[in-house]
């Protein structure tokens, strides 16, 4: 990511630390972790301990994980998340492998994305003035759009869903896109990911959380033209 593109996309000091930030054995991004949870719990972002790749499985010891480094360690996240900068030093500290994981749904949503869509959604936003939060890189293939909460509608029917995605009738409509919300979490930078993948703030939660409405259109829009464009779009899913 170049000096220019780093500036065009408010790149600010928090997100700078792990702008080169590529591998775990990485000492440099060890003593960076600490900060850059502390800076998301500071934004308001709630945390809890997740599981992290361990050689070629996952930390949590469970045969065929579907979701390697990517969950909770405890079954009580929802009620674990916390902001509190004591108890996220004590995880960090005593857990140094560990990711975390944030909630949804309290504080924050996340529109969650294909990488290629949310490229060219971010690049529209930013050139049309739009306030854009908090946007990290979830390995190569998808992008995670930090917003307001939507909260819980008294009209359940005005409440969307975290899994968009998976449901047929919901596919024209919101193509690849999934609304992190009430129930669903997101890993939250930094965070390792098989492969020698990471999770990375593009943008960092030094910017306030939009509402999640300003940027939905052209996420929609986005995953539209990328859907149309990809022959075998389901290969696209996470």
């Amino acid at each position: 990511m170049g000096t220019e593109r780093s500036g065009r996309y408010g790149l600010g000091r928090i997100s700078q630390w792990l702008k080169n930030a590529r591998g775990p054995q990485e000492a440099e991004a060890d003593t960076e972790r600490e900060p850059l949870l502390l800076a998301a719990a500071g934004a308001g972002l709630p945390l809890a301990p997740a599981a992290y790749p361990a050689d070629y499985r996952c930390s949590c010891n469970r045969i065929g994980c579907p979701t390697p480094g990517r969950h909770p360690v405890s079954f009580a996240w929802q009620t674990q998340s916390t902001t509190d900068r004591s108890q996220i030093e004590r995880w960090a500290r005593h857990q140094p492998l560990a990711n975390f994981i944030t909630a949804t749904g309290m504080v924050h949503d996340v529109l969650d994305v294909p990488t290629e869509a949310g490229q060219e959604a971010l690049d529209r936003l930013l050139s049309s003035g739009v306030d854009v939060g908090p946007v990290a890189l979830s390995g190569d293939d998808r992008m995670l759009f930090f917003t307001a909460t939507r909260g819980t509608p008294d009209d359940e029917d005005e409440w969307w869903p975290c899994e968009l995605d998976c449901h047929p009738e919901t596919m024209d409509e919101h193509p690849g896109l999934r609304w992190h919300c009430r129930g669903s979490y997101v890993l939250v930078p930094p965070a390792r990911l098989p492969g020698d993948r990471s999770v990375r703030w593009l943008r960092g939660p030094e910017h306030p959380l939009p509402d999640p409405l300003t940027l939905l259109e052209p996420l929609t829009d986005a995953c539209a033209r990328y859907a149309g464009a990809e022959p075998d779009f389901t290969s696209a899913w996470p």
